[in-house]
Protein backbone atom coordinates (compact mmCIF):
# COMPACT_ATOMS: atom_id res chain seq x y z
CA UNK A 1 0.00 0.00 0.00
CA UNK A 2 2.79 2.39 0.97
CA UNK A 3 4.78 1.50 -2.16
CA UNK A 4 1.74 2.14 -4.38
CA UNK A 5 1.15 5.50 -2.69
CA UNK A 6 4.79 6.49 -3.12
CA UNK A 7 4.68 5.55 -6.81
CA UNK A 8 1.51 7.59 -7.31
CA UNK A 9 3.02 10.61 -5.54
CA UNK A 10 6.14 10.35 -7.71
CA UNK A 11 3.99 10.26 -10.84
CA UNK A 12 2.22 13.49 -9.90
CA UNK A 13 5.46 15.16 -8.79
CA UNK A 14 6.83 14.32 -12.22
CA UNK A 15 3.64 15.57 -13.88
CA UNK A 16 4.03 19.02 -12.34
CA UNK A 17 7.85 19.05 -12.57
CA UNK A 18 8.05 19.81 -8.85
CA UNK A 19 11.81 20.36 -9.08
CA UNK A 20 11.12 23.45 -11.20
CA UNK A 21 9.72 25.11 -8.07
CA UNK A 22 13.25 26.46 -7.56
CA UNK A 23 12.53 29.16 -10.16
CA UNK A 24 9.79 31.08 -8.31
CA UNK A 25 9.89 29.79 -4.71
CA UNK A 26 13.14 31.62 -3.80
CA UNK A 27 11.55 34.91 -4.90
CA UNK A 28 8.50 34.16 -2.76
CA UNK A 29 10.91 33.88 0.19
CA UNK A 30 12.42 37.23 -0.77
CA UNK A 31 8.95 38.78 -0.79
CA UNK A 32 8.08 37.25 2.58
CA UNK A 33 11.23 38.34 4.43
CA UNK A 34 11.20 41.72 2.69
CA UNK A 35 7.76 42.27 4.19
CA UNK A 36 9.05 41.36 7.65
CA UNK A 37 12.00 43.70 7.19
CA UNK A 38 9.98 46.70 5.97
CA UNK A 39 7.09 46.42 8.43
CA UNK A 40 8.97 45.01 11.42
CA UNK A 41 6.38 42.23 11.61
CA UNK A 42 7.22 39.13 13.59
CA UNK A 43 7.98 35.83 11.94
CA UNK A 44 5.04 33.43 12.17
CA UNK A 45 5.49 29.79 11.25
CA UNK A 46 1.81 29.36 10.40
CA UNK A 47 1.79 32.28 7.95
CA UNK A 48 5.10 31.18 6.48
CA UNK A 49 3.67 27.71 5.91
CA UNK A 50 0.55 29.17 4.28
CA UNK A 51 2.74 31.15 1.85
CA UNK A 52 4.68 28.02 0.91
CA UNK A 53 1.46 26.02 0.49
CA UNK A 54 -0.03 28.71 -1.74
CA UNK A 55 3.01 28.50 -3.96
CA UNK A 56 2.84 24.72 -4.12
CA UNK A 57 -0.92 24.49 -4.74
CA UNK A 58 -0.95 27.25 -7.36
CA UNK A 59 1.99 25.80 -9.24
CA UNK A 60 0.60 22.25 -9.06
CA UNK A 61 -2.66 23.48 -10.55
CA UNK A 62 -0.90 25.48 -13.28
CA UNK A 63 1.48 22.72 -14.37
CA UNK A 64 -1.13 19.95 -14.31
CA UNK A 65 -3.53 22.16 -16.28
CA UNK A 66 -0.79 22.86 -18.81
CA UNK A 67 -0.19 19.13 -19.26
CA UNK A 68 -3.95 18.51 -19.54
CA UNK A 69 -4.48 21.23 -22.15
CA UNK A 70 -1.39 20.24 -24.17
CA UNK A 71 -2.00 16.47 -24.07
CA UNK A 72 -3.00 16.19 -27.75
CA UNK A 73 -0.06 18.37 -28.82
CA UNK A 74 2.43 16.58 -26.57
CA UNK A 75 1.64 13.17 -28.04
CA UNK A 76 2.67 14.41 -31.50
CA UNK A 77 5.98 15.86 -30.32
CA UNK A 78 8.78 13.27 -29.83
CA UNK A 79 10.29 15.41 -27.06
CA UNK A 80 7.07 15.54 -25.03
CA UNK A 81 5.39 12.25 -25.97
CA UNK A 82 6.96 10.63 -22.89
CA UNK A 83 5.11 12.98 -20.53
CA UNK A 84 2.72 11.35 -18.10
CA UNK A 85 -0.60 11.97 -19.88
CA UNK A 86 0.37 11.13 -23.49
CA UNK A 87 2.37 8.15 -22.23
CA UNK A 88 -0.69 6.85 -20.35
CA UNK A 89 0.99 7.03 -16.92
CA UNK A 90 -1.69 9.43 -15.65
CA UNK A 91 -5.19 9.67 -17.12
CA UNK A 92 -6.35 13.04 -18.44
CA UNK A 93 -9.38 13.01 -16.11
CA UNK A 94 -7.12 12.33 -13.13
CA UNK A 95 -4.89 15.24 -14.08
CA UNK A 96 -7.92 17.53 -14.36
CA UNK A 97 -9.15 16.39 -10.95
CA UNK A 98 -5.67 17.15 -9.59
CA UNK A 99 -5.99 20.68 -11.01
CA UNK A 100 -9.37 21.19 -9.35
CA UNK A 101 -8.21 19.88 -5.96
CA UNK A 102 -5.10 22.07 -5.93
CA UNK A 103 -7.10 25.12 -7.04
CA UNK A 104 -9.55 24.63 -4.18
CA UNK A 105 -6.70 24.14 -1.71
CA UNK A 106 -5.12 27.35 -3.03
CA UNK A 107 -8.33 29.34 -2.46
CA UNK A 108 -8.80 27.87 1.01
CA UNK A 109 -5.21 28.66 2.01
CA UNK A 110 -5.48 32.29 0.89
CA UNK A 111 -8.66 32.61 2.95
CA UNK A 112 -6.64 31.92 6.10
CA UNK A 113 -3.97 34.49 5.19
CA UNK A 114 -5.83 37.78 4.83
CA UNK A 115 -8.77 39.34 3.00
CA UNK A 116 -6.73 40.92 0.21
CA UNK A 117 -4.92 37.73 -0.80
CA UNK A 118 -8.23 35.84 -0.77
CA UNK A 119 -9.93 38.41 -2.98
CA UNK A 120 -7.02 38.46 -5.41
CA UNK A 121 -6.63 34.67 -5.52
CA UNK A 122 -9.07 34.16 -8.46
CA UNK A 123 -7.10 36.73 -10.48
CA UNK A 124 -3.83 34.97 -9.68
CA UNK A 125 -5.24 31.57 -10.60
CA UNK A 126 -6.74 32.92 -13.82
CA UNK A 127 -3.31 34.20 -14.90
CA UNK A 128 -1.36 31.06 -14.10
CA UNK A 129 -3.95 28.73 -15.63
CA UNK A 130 -4.55 31.02 -18.59
CA UNK A 131 -0.94 30.72 -19.72
CA UNK A 132 -1.63 27.20 -20.98
CA UNK A 133 -3.98 28.54 -23.66
CA UNK A 134 -1.79 31.36 -24.94
CA UNK A 135 0.65 29.44 -27.12
CA UNK A 136 -2.20 28.76 -29.51
CA UNK A 137 -2.81 32.41 -30.33
CA UNK A 138 0.09 34.69 -29.28
CA UNK A 139 3.87 34.70 -29.35
CA UNK A 140 3.71 36.65 -26.07
CA UNK A 141 3.05 33.36 -24.26
CA UNK A 142 6.55 33.54 -22.73
CA UNK A 143 5.71 36.87 -21.09
CA UNK A 144 2.45 35.47 -19.73
CA UNK A 145 4.34 32.54 -18.20
CA UNK A 146 6.71 35.09 -16.66
CA UNK A 147 3.75 37.08 -15.38
CA UNK A 148 2.36 34.00 -13.66
CA UNK A 149 5.61 33.26 -11.83
CA UNK A 150 6.13 36.95 -11.07
CA UNK A 151 3.20 36.83 -8.65
CA UNK A 152 5.43 34.96 -6.16
CA UNK A 153 7.29 37.89 -4.51
CA UNK A 154 4.36 40.32 -4.46
CA UNK A 155 2.00 37.58 -3.30
CA UNK A 156 4.24 36.65 -0.38
CA UNK A 157 4.63 40.33 0.51
CA UNK A 158 0.86 40.84 0.51
CA UNK A 159 0.42 37.79 2.72
CA UNK A 160 2.38 39.55 5.46
CA UNK A 161 1.39 43.18 4.98
CA UNK A 162 -1.93 43.17 3.13
CA UNK A 163 -0.57 46.18 1.20
CA UNK A 164 1.26 46.84 -2.07
CA UNK A 165 4.74 48.40 -2.16
CA UNK A 166 7.20 49.29 -4.90
CA UNK A 167 10.14 47.07 -3.91
CA UNK A 168 8.33 43.71 -4.10
CA UNK A 169 6.76 44.85 -7.37
CA UNK A 170 10.29 45.43 -8.71
CA UNK A 171 11.16 41.84 -7.86
CA UNK A 172 8.02 40.72 -9.62
CA UNK A 173 9.31 42.48 -12.74
CA UNK A 174 12.65 40.74 -12.24
CA UNK A 175 10.90 37.36 -12.28
CA UNK A 176 8.67 38.31 -15.22
CA UNK A 177 11.55 39.35 -17.48
CA UNK A 178 13.98 36.67 -16.29
CA UNK A 179 11.52 33.78 -16.74
CA UNK A 180 10.27 35.11 -20.09
CA UNK A 181 13.85 35.32 -21.32
CA UNK A 182 14.86 31.80 -20.44
CA UNK A 183 11.53 30.34 -21.60
CA UNK A 184 12.25 31.77 -25.05
CA UNK A 185 15.55 29.88 -25.02
CA UNK A 186 13.76 26.69 -23.96
CA UNK A 187 11.18 27.10 -26.76
CA UNK A 188 13.95 26.91 -29.38
CA UNK A 189 13.85 23.13 -29.01
CA UNK A 190 10.36 22.96 -30.51
CA UNK A 191 10.76 25.51 -33.29
CA UNK A 192 10.13 23.11 -36.19
CA UNK A 193 7.31 21.31 -34.40
CA UNK A 194 5.61 24.57 -33.41
CA UNK A 195 5.73 25.74 -37.02
CA UNK A 196 4.13 22.52 -38.23
CA UNK A 197 1.37 22.74 -35.63
CA UNK A 198 0.92 26.48 -36.17
CA UNK A 199 1.71 27.25 -32.54
CA UNK A 200 2.96 30.67 -31.47
CA UNK A 201 6.29 31.52 -29.86
CA UNK A 202 9.14 34.01 -30.14
CA UNK A 203 11.31 31.50 -32.04
CA UNK A 204 8.48 30.92 -34.55
CA UNK A 205 7.86 34.66 -34.94
CA UNK A 206 11.45 35.96 -34.93
CA UNK A 207 13.52 32.91 -35.86
CA UNK A 208 16.40 31.51 -33.80
CA UNK A 209 18.66 34.57 -33.93
CA UNK A 210 15.84 37.01 -33.30
CA UNK A 211 14.50 34.96 -30.39
CA UNK A 212 17.94 34.78 -28.77
CA UNK A 213 18.34 38.54 -29.21
CA UNK A 214 14.94 39.13 -27.59
CA UNK A 215 15.92 36.84 -24.71
CA UNK A 216 19.18 38.75 -24.23
CA UNK A 217 17.31 42.07 -24.19
CA UNK A 218 14.87 40.78 -21.57
CA UNK A 219 17.77 39.65 -19.40
CA UNK A 220 19.52 43.01 -19.75
CA UNK A 221 16.39 44.67 -18.36
CA UNK A 222 16.28 42.01 -15.64
CA UNK A 223 19.81 42.90 -14.57
CA UNK A 224 19.04 46.63 -14.59
CA UNK A 225 16.00 46.14 -12.33
CA UNK A 226 18.00 43.95 -9.93
CA UNK A 227 20.56 46.75 -9.63
CA UNK A 228 17.91 49.46 -9.28
CA UNK A 229 16.06 47.45 -6.62
CA UNK A 230 19.32 47.12 -4.68
CA UNK A 231 19.89 50.86 -4.65
CA UNK A 232 16.24 51.63 -3.97
CA UNK A 233 16.11 49.15 -1.07
CA UNK A 234 19.48 50.34 0.28
CA UNK A 235 20.82 46.80 0.48
CA UNK A 236 24.26 45.93 1.74
CA UNK A 237 27.18 43.79 0.60
CA UNK A 238 25.42 40.42 0.73
CA UNK A 239 22.74 41.56 -1.68
CA UNK A 240 25.31 42.84 -4.14
CA UNK A 241 27.30 39.62 -4.00
CA UNK A 242 24.13 37.65 -4.73
CA UNK A 243 23.18 40.09 -7.49
CA UNK A 244 26.60 39.85 -9.13
CA UNK A 245 26.40 36.05 -9.21
CA UNK A 246 22.77 36.09 -10.40
CA UNK A 247 23.48 38.51 -13.25
CA UNK A 248 26.64 36.60 -14.17
CA UNK A 249 24.72 33.33 -14.46
CA UNK A 250 21.95 35.15 -16.31
CA UNK A 251 24.31 36.00 -19.14
CA UNK A 252 26.37 32.82 -18.87
CA UNK A 253 23.37 30.86 -20.16
CA UNK A 254 23.52 32.88 -23.37
CA UNK A 255 27.01 31.53 -24.03
CA UNK A 256 25.64 27.99 -23.86
CA UNK A 257 23.04 28.32 -26.61
CA UNK A 258 23.73 29.26 -30.23
CA UNK A 259 21.35 29.36 -33.20
CA UNK A 260 23.22 26.39 -34.72
CA UNK A 261 23.80 24.53 -31.43
CA UNK A 262 20.91 23.82 -29.07
CA UNK A 263 22.55 20.83 -27.37
CA UNK A 264 22.93 22.68 -24.07
CA UNK A 265 19.46 24.24 -23.82
CA UNK A 266 18.54 22.12 -20.80
CA UNK A 267 21.75 23.14 -19.03
CA UNK A 268 20.91 26.80 -19.69
CA UNK A 269 17.23 26.41 -18.81
CA UNK A 270 17.22 24.32 -15.66
CA UNK A 271 20.66 24.10 -14.07
CA UNK A 272 21.92 27.64 -14.64
CA UNK A 273 18.65 29.41 -13.83
CA UNK A 274 17.90 27.18 -10.86
CA UNK A 275 21.31 27.90 -9.32
CA UNK A 276 20.95 31.62 -10.08
CA UNK A 277 17.59 31.85 -8.33
CA UNK A 278 18.73 29.96 -5.22
CA UNK A 279 21.95 31.94 -4.84
CA UNK A 280 20.27 35.32 -5.31
CA UNK A 281 17.57 34.47 -2.77
CA UNK A 282 20.03 32.98 -0.29
CA UNK A 283 22.16 36.14 -0.17
CA UNK A 284 19.18 38.51 -0.20
CA UNK A 285 17.17 36.67 2.46
CA UNK A 286 20.26 36.28 4.66
CA UNK A 287 20.85 40.02 4.56
CA UNK A 288 17.20 40.73 5.37
CA UNK A 289 17.23 38.30 8.30
CA UNK A 290 20.46 39.75 9.68
CA UNK A 291 18.98 43.26 9.48
CA UNK A 292 15.83 42.09 11.27
CA UNK A 293 17.75 40.42 14.06
CA UNK A 294 20.50 42.98 14.48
Amino acid sequence: MIKKTNKKVKKYLSLVKFSHTIFAMPFALIGYFLALHQTESEFEWKLFLFVILCMVFARNAAMAFNRFIDREIDIKNPRTAIREIPAGIIKAKSALLFVIINSILFFVTTYFINTLTFRLSPVALLIILGYSLTKKFTALCHLILGLGLSLAPIGAYLAVTGEFALLPVLYSFVVLLWVSGFDIIYALQDLDFDKEEELKSFPVFFGKKGALSASTLLHIFTALIVVFAGYFGQFGILYWIGSFIFIGLLFYQHTLVKPNDLSRVNLAFFTTNGIASIIFAAFTVTELILDIWF
